[in-house]
């Protein structure tokens, strides 16, 4: 362990990662009609200090802040989200994106990178390229440690979630084009207490996950993946997310 409850990006960890993954039985999911697309868990090492910041987030006052969490379910009535993830980095960490305000589908949330399967590929193969083009990450099948469950989601698509391991010095950098920004986000607060959190919608009966980051929240597709990461791969529990919830913001 590190300082302040830090999780240590070590080879211990690493190891830990690799033989939970390798006992997990993935359950995939047919396409039946349905996008296929691919997602990365890159688990990295990160600094507080130097990763710490919410740069594209840090203009806005606290009421634009609270405005941002309007469609969460629950948030009106917890005072203590704000919107704000500074402070969120330090040791082992996952590599979360935020989408641009520019993009026409799920603009400002929260992601992994990721994204759809192109023709004659394999999933393993988009992770690979969407990380590329998203955050500059060149990675090969040497930094693979395994993989979790399929998500269907709301809007159409099936994900897969790899999950790779950056030992070295390479150094993500957002593409504007494609992410607004890049965050560090420790695996000290995906082993929070009070995550997960799970809320009831009147649209569905099955309950909406809520991964809990500073002072947000990350809902599904990310928060289950998220989710199972945690409960899986470092806890080593055999835990199925494919049936939780999303908000209804993010059903189209």
């Amino acid at each position: 362990m590190k300082p302040d409850g830090e999780l240590a990006h070590d080879e211990a960890l690493r190891e830990r990662l690799v033989a939970n993954l390798a006992s997990h039985e993935v359950r995939q999911h047919p396409g039946e009609g349905r996008r296929h697309a691919a997602v990365a868990v890159i688990v990295l090492d990160s600094d507080a200090e130097l990763h710490g910041s919410d740069p594209a987030f840090s203009g806005l006052s606290a009421q634009e802040r609270r405005e941002l969490l309007a469609d969460i379910p629950g948030a009106a009535d917890d005072p203590t989200l704000t919107g704000d993830v500074e402070g969120t980095a330090g040791g082992a960490a996952v590599l979360l994106t935020r989408r641009g305000s520019h993009l026409r589908g799920h603009r400002g949330q929260w992601a992994l990178p990721g994204g759809r399967v192109d023709e004659g590929e394999t999933v393993l193969e988009a992770a690979i390229r969407e990380c590329a083009e998203e955050v500059g990450l060149e990675l090969t099948g040497d930094d693979l440690l395994g993989r979790l469950d399929d998500y269907p989601t709301r809007s159409g698509y099936v994900i897969s979630p790899f999950v790779f391991w950056l030992s070295d010095d390479r150094e993500p950098v957002a593409n504007p084009a494609e992410v607004a920004s890049v965050h560090r986000v420790s695996l000290r607060e995906l082993t929070r207490p009070d995550s997960p959190r799970f809320v009831s919608i009147p649209e569905s009966d099955r309950p909406v996950v809520q991964i809990p980051i500073g002072g947000d929240l990350i809902h599904a597709p990310t928060g289950a993946v998220l989710y199972q990461f945690r409960a899986v791969a470092y806890d080593g529990l055999t835990t199925r997310v494919d049936e939780l919830e999303q908000p209804v913001f993010a059903w189209r």
